[in-house]
């Protein structure tokens, strides 16, 4: 089985993922994002029914998992396994190839990867994989918000966190509705902090696995250890859920933001059953261009801030994949015009 887990950051992912590995039959490690980075380089390789071409993207795709802050334990690649796995020669293929074989060095058959990002692709998922399943987990847009403020990367201001957000449920809602139930699994961060086995049990049953208590344990696996080594930001994984970890925009938000956020997401917010604080019901705050410009003149100045607080290491380790990534794209500039070509 094929679970891909879709979403806005910053809304619980790394728990709800660490929870899923504890299942036997699952696998879940954490995501190098591979569809997120490589999607809008795939130009730069040219025709993939090229031998040399699709061994490139195989051992740019390999490297990418290999760079990852967080390592896949025990899994090596071997670029000629990953391209005897890949059922077509796309950028699909070695993604699925590519889980498909740290799944079987972890010794199960389904898998679920956490890259949130994946949203923006799932009609090439649904497409290409048979019957996968889905894992839409949210978490109330100003919560994310005030804990976005806190990430190396993404936006900063609220304004632009508001609009990210809204735009990722509204997919989410649509694909929903679109897939329907049998695939289609709807979970709150709220629900799985509140109610952690409850929410656990109703999963499991969506997935047709057994429930395992284990999955409340999951802060004291090997796993757990890792992410948390490999950024604050993830530091609270080893620790029991926080059942009161919600709301936090009332006490960490100022009045212009959660008003600001409710103007321009208030509609998607009330439609995932969150109420608003701040403002009534009804039409949406009007923007002025002069005031996206202050926006945007804020949101680079938070930005910056981010990035001069986030610890050299954790920064370090990002920047591996995101070298990788720049390596790519002068690679594909420095290539003759037809081997740039769409595929």
């Amino acid at each position: 089985m094929k679970i891909f887990m879709i979403g806005t950051p910053r809304s619980g992912a790394n728990l709800l993922r660490l929870m899923l590995n504890e299942l036997p039959r699952v696998a879940a490690p954490h995501p190098p994002h591979i569809l997120q980075r490589m999607m809008p380089l795939m130009p730069n390789y040219g025709d993939l029914n090229k031998r040399e071409n699709f061994a490139q993207l195989v051992e740019d795709v390999c490297r990418l998992v290999e760079l990852n802050p967080v390592s896949w334990e025990g899994v090596t690649f071997d670029r000629a396994d990953i391209e005897r796995r890949s059922r077509r020669r796309t950028l699909m293929g070695v993604y699925e190839a590519v889980y498909d074989a740290m799944a079987a060095t972890w010794e199960v058959r389904s898998w679920c990867c956490q890259s949130l990002a994946n949203i923006a692709y799932l009609p090439q998922i649904d497409a290409h994989f048979r019957s996968p399943r889905y894992i839409y987990l949210h978490r109330d847009g100003r919560d994310v918000a005030v804990s976005s403020r806190k990430a190396v990367t993404g936006e900063k201001h609220f304004y632009h966190l508001a609009r990210e957000w809204a735009t990722t449920q509204v997919m989410a809602i649509a694909m929903r509705e679109r897939i329907g139930p049998n695939r289609f699994f709807s979970i709150s961060y709220e629900s799985l902090t509140s109610q952690p086995e409850l929410s656990m049990r109703q999963l499991c049953k969506f997935l047709g696995m057994r429930f395992s208590p284990s999955m409340l344990e999951f802060y004291m696996s090997d796993e757990a250890r890792r992410a948390a080594e490999s950024s604050d930001l993830w530091s609270n994984v080893v620790r029991p859920i926080m059942a009161g970890n919600t709301r936090k925009f009332l006490h960490e938000a100022s009045e212009e933001d959660i008003r600001l956020f409710e103007s321009v997401a208030g509609d998607v917010l009330t439609a995932l059953g969150y109420d608003l604080a701040r403002i009534p019901r009804g039409p949406s705050r009007m923007v002025s261009n002069e005031d996206i410009g202050r926006f945007e003149t804020e949101n680079r100045r938070l930005k910056e801030e981010a990035l001069a607080r986030t610890n050299v290491e954790h920064l370090i380790r990002l920047e591996r994949q995101a070298n990788l990534v720049h390596e790519i794209r002068l690679r594909g500039q420095m290539a003759p015009p037809d081997m740039r070509a769409i595929v």
